[in-house]
């Protein structure tokens, strides 16, 4: 692979234009404007990214954490850059500078979390388990081919991510090719024969069916390295997906622990103890001990082993950079620097007392039973109306309305029940958590609208 073809401010499948970095916005800049504009953006301030919002504390939810990642990773593309400027000379001459290795990442960063559904990581699994465990959704296995049903059995965010980002029309983002290489962490389809399980990249699946094509036209135009097989898709990453990647393992690493301890279910001796690791010689306690308050302590170590950690993690990629290029790197960055055994220390602390805390289970929980009565509604319905007339019902024509014309549009004009399926998916993914309760109370009698009138 080499950086010129990989860097290209092409968008897919748009007429190529003359010029777009050397105007006073890149066209990665505005792939960054873009994204904070939109509406699957906007929604992730009401997404669970760990915990509940406690009534009394600030947490994290998905909009801040991908504003988050997004700083990082800004941070990591330029510090990259500045090097493989000086290293690659065509860079330079062809007007690419550090900014623009950080607008890439920092454009790729914030849209990682953009297909993930309302309920956190449970969401995903939830949409999984409808098609594959419940008789409900199970019964559209014979109506959808074997990797159609890959794609919905085994729900995954990025892919849904991927669609987002390259809807038709109007309501996709049209991002560059650099910036959605970036964001897609695993470039393969869903059902593969052959798994690299050496490969971080083969780990999960980045792209549906419905997109395969246009997955396959941007791996040919950045010159990714194909790893397919018969007829499997599978690809090489984006280099800079790994700074994409390190970003996020930073902050959800870091800063949920920071959450954790906030909210007391990590002690702030532990908190400090592992920080102060990262940090290193740089770490002082007396100095530290002299800041009133300990979320304000602990803000500062955070702040400080982050910086840290954007070293180790730029340098790892620089030192690695060459069998990137070629394909033969395909791990965590993090797994490659000198904090790693105290990021994994913080991962398994994570696990016990914040992943798997009360809290977090029972919204998990509870957010497993709104997904499959969503699921169970629209889809039957939306099939029914497409595919079964004879089975369409009233109550299923009043369930319908609740979708958004753009839903119901899309839904109509589908040939096959898995772009239908995927529709509803869709709409369901794309709900907040808050609107997710909502329209499952109603759907089910639990709430109706007025009804503190009567």
């Amino acid at each position: 692979m080499n950086w010129l073809q990989l860097l290209s401010h092409h968008r897919l499948g748009e007429v190529r234009k003359a010029g777009g970095l050397d105007q006073a916005r890149s066209a990665f800049e505005v792939d960054y404007d873009r994204i904070i504009f939109s509406q699957p953006f906007r929604r992730l301030q009401d997404k669970t990214q760990v915990l509940p919002l406690p009534e009394h504390d600030f947490v994290h939810t998905r909009l801040t954490h991908s504003l988050e990642v997004s700083s990082v990773g800004r941070s990591l593309g330029k510090k990259v850059g500045e090097e493989l400027i000086g290293r690659h000379e065509e860079l330079l001459s062809n007007q690419y500078s550090p900014f623009d290795f950080g607008a890439i990442v920092a454009a790729a960063s914030l849209t990682h979390d953009l297909g993930n559904p309302p309920f956190g990581h449970s969401g995903e699994a939830a949409i999984s388990d409808f098609f594959l465990n419940n008789p409900n959704g199970n019964c559209f296995r014979e109506k959808v081919n074997d990797k159609e049903w890959a794609d919905l059995t085994a729900f995954e965010g990025n892919a849904q991510g991927f669609r987002v980002l390259n809807r038709k029309g109007a309501h996709g983002l049209k991002l560059t090719m650099a910036s959605l290489a970036a964001f897609s962490k695993y470039p393969r389809e869903s059902l593969i024969h052959i798994q690299d399980v050496n490969r971080k990249s083969q780990k999960k699946y980045g792209f549906f069916q419905s997109e395969k094509d246009s997955f396959a036209a941007l791996a040919h135009e950045l010159g990714l390295i194909n790893l397919s097989i018969g007829d499997d898709m599978s690809w090489c990453r984006h280099p800079l997906t790994f700074l994409v990647e390190a970003a996020d393992d930073i902050c959800y690493g870091i800063i949920d622990f920071e959450d954790g301890c906030r909210l007391g279910l990590v002690s702030y001796e532990h908190t400090v103890e592992l920080l102060s690791e990262i940090i290193g010689d740089l770490f002082d306690r007396s100095k530290l001990n002299k800041i009133p308050g300990r979320n304000e302590r602990i803000g500062v170590l955070r702040a400080m082993a982050i910086n840290e950690l954007v070293k180790q993690v730029s340098d790892a990629f620089l030192a690695f950079e060459k069998d990137i290029l070629s394909g033969s790197f395909d791990s965590a960055l993090t797994n490659h620097i000198s904090a790693s055994e105290t990021l994994k220390k913080i991962e398994t602390l994570s696990i016990e007392k914040i992943y798997r805390s009360v809290q977090v289970m029972e919204r998990e929980a509870a957010g497993f039973q709104i997904i499959d009565g969503l699921l169970n509604a629209f889809s039957h319905a939306a099939i029914n109306k497409g595919f079964d007339q004879k089975s369409f019902s009233s109550k299923q024509k009043s369930i319908l309305r609740l979708l958004p014309e753009t839903s119901i549009y899309e839904i109509e004009k589908q040939e096959s029940p898995y772009e239908v399926l995927l529709c509803v998916t869709d709409f369901i993914s794309g709900l907040t958590d808050s609107y997710a309760l909502t329209l499952y109370q109603r759907i089910n009698g639990m709430s109706i609208p007025g009804s503190h009138r009567l």
